[in-house]
């Protein structure tokens, strides 16, 4: 376990620091896989049953995700193939090497926007399990279930003070060297939780819903589907990592790659399943949109869950923060260079500047967002440029040069197309969705 540790750090460390005139670090087969598992299993795995109910049922969410596991997989191994013709190591430096400089650029708008709002979706994560662990807390000690309300009590006045006093020190430095301690939580918090959401449906009595009708009330409509889509993209979403991943493994055939990444996806898909199915068995469509709120706070397996999930999340935002970060910070630079020296204080100052902004701002979005839902649906919508839009230009615009018999050639292109198609298509539906749903709301 050691060993994979440190092969996740050497990793992951690629992310945000590019290796460049220097040999990469080699990844085997099994430390691959548990990389891309690291990267995929996340936060979206608490909105999963929401989804599940939003789709209309078990048998239709599933069928979704079957349908979508090939694009997912097609996805990582176009990326793999790209990143091997271009000979970069990081996901919008493959897409401006492949595609053009404009097409580079627009990766590079997305890429930093959805990072920022995995960000947010991350604090609202930790908001609703601080809520849930107040709660706890004060009933253990008082025996009340109900907590009077004191402006220091508020939780978000207490994941203020998390940001200022935990996350604000973990994201200021250049690189985050305690990814290397924290290198398996985030695996081992979503397979604790996809564990007992199973186990406790088979403790319970009574369901919300039976295994053997399909539970749809009402929604008898097919368009319903495409609600769980956008929360297929945030939680299977690892296609950013996927090329620091492939330029890091020992082997970097595409028919091995094709095999890291088919189970890879595979393992996340039976994660994703178990936690959606029996957590929407459990609750029916009264589900929260963060499967552990709908769990009573003195349960202590959920309560242990809360903190896995808690602490992964923690200690993951500063290096979602660092990406997103490094994005800026060579724009920044690159700009300053043509103007004047850049000193060591400037690109201090810079850090400094631009992480206490992003925290700032995704706190303040969290507080004012606090459904789940609503983020997720944010964050899907521009998934699919990862996912679908991105890879499949990387493809058509691979196939321009590369040499590859004709008709295979117009096999690709026709699948790259169809792929852009249905990315362009994932994206409007989800984005338009997510924008009526928030209007409503307010």
């Amino acid at each position: 376990m050691e060993e994979l540790a440190r092969e996740s750090i050497r990793s992951i460390s690629l992310l945000y620091k590019p290796a460049r005139g220097s040999e990469a670090p080699r990844l085997g087969s099994f430390g691959a896989v548990f990389i891309m598992l690291k990267s995929a299993l996340g936060a979206g795995l608490l909105n999963f049953p929401w989804a599940f109910g939003k789709a209309g049922g078990v048998n239709r969410a599933i069928s979704v995700e079957l349908v979508s596991l090939i694009f997912l997989v097609s996805g990582l191994v176009i990326l793999g193939y790209a990143s091997s013709i271009s000979r970069q190591n990081s996901y919008h430096e493959v897409v401006r090497g492949v595609c053009g400089r404009r097409v580079g650029h627009l990766c590079q708008i997305c890429f930093v926007f959805n990072l920022f709002m995995i960000s947010v979706a991350f604090l609202v994560v930790v908001q609703d399990q601080l809520d849930k662990l107040c709660l706890s807390l004060y009933e253990t000690v008082t025996g009340r279930r109900e907590m009077p309300y004191h402006w220091y009590t508020d939780q978000s006045f207490v994941l203020f003070l998390m940001c200022l006093i935990i996350i604000l020190p973990l994201s200021v430095p250049k690189e985050i060297g305690i990814q290397k301690y924290t290198s398996v939580l985030g695996t081992l918090a979503a397979s604790f939780l996809c564990v007992a959401i199973t186990v406790k449906y088979y403790m319970k009595e009574e369901h919300a819903v039976s295994l053997r009708p399909e539970h749809t009330d009402g929604l008898h409509s097919w368009v319903s589907v495409f609600s769980v889509v956008p929360t297929i993209c945030f939680g299977f979403q690892c296609h950013e990592a996927c090329i620091a991943i492939y330029s890091s493994m020992e082997n970097k055939s595409i028919l091995h790659w094709t095999f890291i990444s088919g189970v890879s996806m595979i393992f996340c898909l039976v994660i994703y399943t178990l936690t959606g199915v029996f957590g929407f068995l459990t609750f029916g469509r009264e589900v929260a949109s963060d499967i552990l709120m709908s769990y009573p706070g003195n349960d202590v397996v959920m309560i242990i869950a809360r903190l896995l999930f808690g602490i992964s999340i923690i200690t993951i935002y500063p290096i979602i923060l660092l990406l997103g970060r490094s994005v800026i910070m060579t724009l920044m630079l690159g700009y300053r260079e043509k103007r004047a020296m850049i000193t060591e204080m400037f690109e201090s100052r810079c850090r400094w500047f631009l992480t206490t902004l992003w925290i700032t701002v995704t706190l303040v979005v969290a507080i004012y967002v606090p459904d789940m839902s609503d983020v997720i649906s944010v964050i899907g919508g521009v998934s699919a440029f990862f996912i679908f839009i991105f890879p499949g230009l990387c493809l058509i615009f691979a196939m321009q040069t590369e040499p590859v018999d004709h008709k295979k050639k117009l096999l690709l292109i026709g699948w790259g197309v169809v792929t852009v198609v249905v990315g362009v298509f994932i994206f409007g539906q989800s984005t338009t969705i997510a924008v009526m749903e928030l209007t409503h709301k307010s």
